[in-house]
């Protein structure tokens, strides 16, 4: 099986901490070289002395905020001019829980534009490199509720539903270029942002963080939650030339916890 990544580029979005940074961990693994994409200066200044560089690998990193989609598009364009990007994980904060009902339209539109719009305007941007390279992986990372709306998650359950469309009609569109275009769907997994959700849930019901913690676990069949690299794992697989001909999935990663199929 060819895992082998040597000599390709991955930007890697929210590679800070977290998801992201367990994909491009899992990725400079194989060969590839890493650009992080993130806010955080100091995250990233730690990340990128712990990416493997066994291969000869050169990884970098932007300072991006996903709410400025301008700052974010010329940062990535000017970074292409460089180099191809030859792999794309688009990967970024969920939005705040919370019932849809009490949702503000603003929050709506906030969420929109920092997964699907930026997801677009990145893709967009490397997709031209990616043909001339012939060969191209874009992995989104969003979320199980696109098979099953998550409670007391509205925005999100609803904005990953338009990503994961938008991801498949691409898919479709660049398919003919050689270009896989995937969705990995984390469960529940234990992140900065998994922690924050518990801690909000238990603050509103007046119980403690670890007996929704087991409650959130009871839920999931493995009867545990998930670790970065577990999902990571998942990513690179995905990028690498064994998954030439996975493409418009989406690809659970949740310990069987989703109940469709």
């Amino acid at each position: 099986m060819d895992l082998g990544l040597k000599g390709k580029n991955a930007l890697v979005c929210g590679g800070s901490k977290g998801i992201g940074k367990a994909a491009a961990v899992e990725l400079a693994k194989l060969g590839a070289n890493i650009t992080l994409a993130s806010r955080s200066l100091d995250l990233m200044t730690e990340v990128i002395h712990e990416l493997d560089n066994s291969q000869g690998q050169s990884h970098n990193f932007l300072i991006v905020d996903f709410s400025n989609s301008n700052d974010l598009l010329s940062k990535v364009r000017t970074l292409t001019l460089s180099k191809p990007i030859h792999i794309l994980i688009n990967n970024t904060g969920g939005p705040p829980g919370g019932p849809i009902a009490n949702a503000s339209p603003e929050a709506f539109i906030q969420a929109f534009h920092n997964h699907l719009i930026c997801n677009h305007l990145l893709t967009t941007t490397v997709i031209k490199g990616m043909k001339k390279e012939g060969f191209g992986r874009i992995i989104n990372v969003i979320s199980t509720s696109v098979k099953q709306p998550i409670p007391g998650l509205g925005v999100s359950n609803t904005i990953r539903g338009a990503v994961a469309n938008w991801s498949k009609t691409m898919a479709n569109e660049l398919g003919p270029f050689g270009i896989t275009v995937n969705n990995v769907l984390p469960g529940s997994t234990n992140t900065d942002r998994l922690q924050s959700i518990i801690a909000a849930q238990a603050e509103r019901q007046s119980r403690s963080i670890e007996e929704v913690s087991k409650e959130w676990m009871s839920r999931v069949p493995l009867g545990r939650f998930a670790e970065p690299e577990e999902i990571g794992n998942a990513i690179a697989f995905l990028a690498s030339p064994a998954a030439s001909y996975i493409s418009g999935i989406n690809l659970p990663v949740d310990g069987s916890r989703t109940k469709s199929l």
